[in-house]
């Protein structure tokens, strides 16, 4: 396998215009305005233009320090000291009535000083997206709350419509990339939950690719998420973001994402988003999804 360093040019099909546009420029503007975080800022997506002008737009709760440090991500480690903008879930719900989205995805720093590792700040900003957007379609995208299902139960009964969180790579990768408070077991506990609290929420998972999984590992990964019944599934290229995280060690060409996109619809999965620019968020309100989860929200009523 061919070591990928920093100084490496990227392929071309990793190459992405600037961000630009009116759309961009307002969500922007408003979030900043308003002290907001932005995952698609705070972990420097290379989607940023795409997904801000097509509609969709990814908010970052509880600040934008984590309690863990992953050697794969851009979010700044540290101790927040428990402090909570009480008033952030409020601002979320003002800022996106003036946005005009369509889909909005709620993520958070981890939050391991908080009793609940965020949750009911989670469950808040939900509430107050509804009232404000009642017609605007809500994923999270959520830590695994150290595995604690109580807090897992305070999120789902906020009922969002998509239920997401990462396994981030192969289980034999995970000391490797992730914090040691997270793990692979951990993960699939938290999805699982989610599914057997309520069935009607879909759920979400995705992996990186790039950081030495062999293609067994992968489809091991793939088949597990699908065991749990997860209904929707990105698969993306890890990109360094500085020179202190763990290096690239492989950029995995178009061709093999495919294949691996369609051993996913092969296997049941109601959505598979496999590319090197997919990102958990990227084009979270993709037409399909949209239309899927708003047509099964009407049955419904």
């Amino acid at each position: 396998m061919a070591q990928a360093s920093a100084h490496i040019p990227k392929p071309d099909w990793l190459k992405v215009k600037l961000p630009s546009g009116e759309s961009y420029k307002r969500i922007k503007e408003l979030s900043d305005n308003l002290g907001l975080h932005t995952v698609c800022e705070e972990a420097h997506c290379p989607n940023i233009g795409e997904c801000w002008g097509g509609g969709t737009a990814t908010f970052m709760l509880l600040g934008d320090v984590c309690t863990r440090g992953c050697r794969f991500c851009a979010v700044t480690s540290g101790n927040p000291k428990q402090v909570v903008d009480e008033f952030e879930p409020q601002k979320i719900g003002y800022a996106l009535k003036q946005m005009n989205l369509n889909y909005i995805v709620l993520t958070s720093v981890d939050r391991d000083d908080l009793g609940d590792g965020g949750a009911a700040h989670f469950a808040k900003t939900i509430a107050e997206t509804r009232k404000n957007c009642p017609d605007m379609l809500i994923e999270v995208l959520t830590p695994d709350f150290q595995g604690d299902l109580v807090a897992v139960r305070k999120v789902v009964e906020a009922h969002p419509d998509v239920f997401a969180h990462n396994i981030e790579t192969v289980e034999r990768l995970q000391t490797v990339a992730r914090d040691r408070r997270a793990n692979y077991a951990q993960s699939l506990k938290v999805l699982k939950a989610v599914k057997e609290m309520d069935d009607s929420i879909y759920t979400k998972s995705s992996i990186m690719l790039g950081l030495g999984e062999r293609d067994e590992e992968i489809i091991r990964s793939i088949k597990d998420l699908r065991s749990i019944d997860v209904d929707i599934l990105a698969i993306g290229q890890y990109l360094r973001p500085s020179s202190w995280h763990l290096a690239v060690e492989e950029y995995v060409p178009p061709s093999k994402f495919e294949r691996f996109r369609m051993i996913g619809e092969s296997l049941g999965f109601k959505s598979v988003a496999s590319g090197p620019l997919v990102r958990t968020s990227y084009r979270a309100g993709e037409f399909f999804i949209e239309n899927l989860v708003r047509r099964e929200r009407k049955d419904r009523t």
